[in-house]
């Protein structure tokens, strides 16, 4: 009895942890099966990217077509070799940042910014605050990460999580680069550079409106199979029109993959980034194409 009573109290947990991290892809299992890890764990969301976009996002390009459960999370204490134990694969969609104390304005309010950004008016008054963002990962986390990718695990990296790779040298190594900023949102180009990878497979160059993000990139350069180029040849910061868009390479027993696009949910969306992000997940998982 006692042994049965901790097992449901295990399950309980697991299925606790799990929503407070947010919606799994699909309805969690019930039963024996309640414990059981999703293929893939997002961690997702920051100031500037709100979860919902993402999740929606992720959700018709991999979650559905793909079959795979993922489970979502925006809480970045949650990520850890605890957490990451029994997944298959982890997702991160997110910055290096953290506000605990606040923002400095509502400017990435939309419904604020929208309607005028009218006067912030509270009474009584809210008490005054440093307003500065802090980062977030910690060296165990960064460490939790590099030995999931060494163990076996697989690793999709996408859009600003370079920004992550500033701080945080395990995570730059697994990574491969650390973020160098970005213009305004532009019209570029996404070119294939190495059409014989199979994450590029089937996969035409297609345009989008994005933030072009630009970054200080460690690895081999054979390794990388996406660039993203600026057709009018606007530079930025004396980095030129040009910028790497996607890599991948094994690291340890795993494998990692990163692409940049991703600030907009109709950049998710383009159909040839469809095939990439899909592409992508089967080559980490070791999946034939579906």
């Amino acid at each position: 009895m006692i042994r049965s009573q901790r097992s449901f109290l295990a399950v309980v947990a697991a299925v606790l942890a799990a929503q407070s991290c947010g919606e799994r892809s699909e309805p969690a299992p019930t039963g024996h099966a309640a414990d059981r890890r999703a293929d893939a764990f997002a961690l997702i969301g920051d100031r500037y990217h709100n979860s919902d976009y993402i999740r929606t996002g992720l959700n018709r390009t991999l979650g559905e077509p793909l079959g795979i459960t993922i489970d979502f999370c925006d809480e970045t204490r949650r990520l850890s070799a605890a957490t990451l134990r029994g997944y298959g694969m982890l997702i991160i969609l997110r910055d290096g940042m953290i506000w605990p104390d606040g923002y400095p304005n509502e400017g990435t309010n939309a419904a604020w910014v929208a309607t005028g950004r009218p006067e912030l008016v509270s009474e009584p008054p809210v008490p005054e605050t440093r307003a500065e963002p802090a980062f977030w990962m910690t060296p165990e986390q960064g460490r939790a990460v590099r030995a999931f990718v060494e163990e076996g695990g697989g690793a999709l990296f996408l859009h600003n999580v370079t920004h992550v790779g500033l701080t945080n040298p395990d995570f730059r190594d697994v990574l491969g680069a650390a973020y160098a900023g970005h213009p305004p949102i532009r019209t570029f180009r996404v070119r294939v550079t190495s059409p014989d990878h199979p994450i590029v497979r089937g996969v035409n160059d297609f345009v989008v409106t994005d933030e072009q993000h630009y970054m200080e990139y460690d690895k081999d350069p054979g390794h990388v199979f996406l660039e993203t180029v600026n057709e009018e040849g606007l530079d930025y910061r004396g980095m030129g029109p040009r910028a790497p868009g996607g890599w991948a390479y094994d690291y340890g027993e795993g494998r990692v993959c990163y692409m940049s696009p991703g600030h907009l949910l109709n950049v998710l969306w383009n159909p040839e980034y469809v095939k990439l992000q899909q592409n992508a997940v089967n080559w980490l998982l070791r999946r034939s194409a579906q």
